[in-house]
């Protein structure tokens, strides 16, 4: 009878999980937010590792071999400036929402999506860039670098310059510019062949990884972001404060998103 009764009357509990709104008394902050301070730390010893690999790779280098003047340094400049209003944007936002500004907080972040967005064509623009300049050793142990013109089973026409020192390849002397031209190769003259992709050497082993990890860190946070400014804004009607906080634990990856990349461009692109 008693289990008839309660088939009949289900009893619903409600536990409210603590700290979601309220800062916790040991931390001064609320769970979330604790909780993307120690994932950032993390993130940290990550692109700590990878930098410091990158140091040593560098100062290991033999002379001649590390390339300087690969990238390409005004779309660099434009994307660190599209990063920078990405910040001020999702900064923006969040400060809508705590003054009560649902409106002004989607146009910030759509605008923050399409920052992010602005990023990664870009940086498609010169990972194909990379993928279409090729280098040839040739048999007699010429170079020729430049970017593909036509490849076919008989020969490869790149538009470049020809050398014999591969210095001047990797570390062109300041002001001084190869003149670009047409130059037909022979297959049968070809001993080796290959684009600028991360198995071209170390510099570019080591470019690949660190901008392609943080171009996912890119693709992770604006997914995020675009979610809370869609469906996950429901929130706000039922529970600002706490829809308030997950926008600023989004903002707070973020901007460690951004500031990887401070740190990228002069590291890889200007020095």
């Amino acid at each position: 009878m008693l289990r008839s009764a309660l088939n009949n009357h289900p009893i619903k509990i409600f536990m409210e999980i603590p700290y979601t709104v309220k800062p916790r008394p040991d931390t001064g902050l609320y769970n979330a937010k604790v909780g993307i301070w120690l994932f950032l730390a993390s993130e940290v010893m990550l692109f700590g590792a990878l930098f410091s690999s990158y140091i040593l790779l560098r100062v290991g280098a033999a002379p001649g071999t590390w390339p300087h003047g690969l990238l390409n340094v005004p779309l660099g400049t434009i994307n660190t400036l599209v990063l920078i209003t990405s910040s001020i944007t999702v900064v923006m936002a969040w400060v809508s929402l705590k003054m009560n500004q649902f409106g002004k907080f989607r146009l910030y972040q759509a605008i923050t999506l399409l920052c992010a967005l602005a990023f990664l064509c870009i940086k498609s623009v010169e990972y194909h860039d990379k993928f279409m300049h090729y280098q040839i050793l040739k048999t007699d142990g010429t170079y020729v670098d430049g970017h593909l013109v036509e490849k076919t089973a008989d020969h490869v026409t790149l538009n470049g310059f020809e050398t014999k020192d591969l210095s001047e390849i990797n570390e062109p002397k300041h002001g001084e510019h190869h003149e670009h031209k047409p130059i037909t190769v022979p297959t049968a003259e070809i001993k080796k062949i290959g684009n600028y992709g991360p198995w071209h050497n170390t510099y570019t082993a080591i470019y690949f990884t660190l901008t392609g990890l943080h171009a996912l860190h890119v693709i992770g946070g604006a997914l995020v972001i675009g979610f809370l400014w869609g469906p996950g804004s429901k929130m706000w009607k039922t529970d600002p404060e706490r829809f308030t906080n997950r926008i600023e634990v989004s903002g707070l990856f973020w901007h460690f998103v951004d500031l990887v990349w401070i740190f990228l461009f002069p590291i890889l692109y200007l020095l």
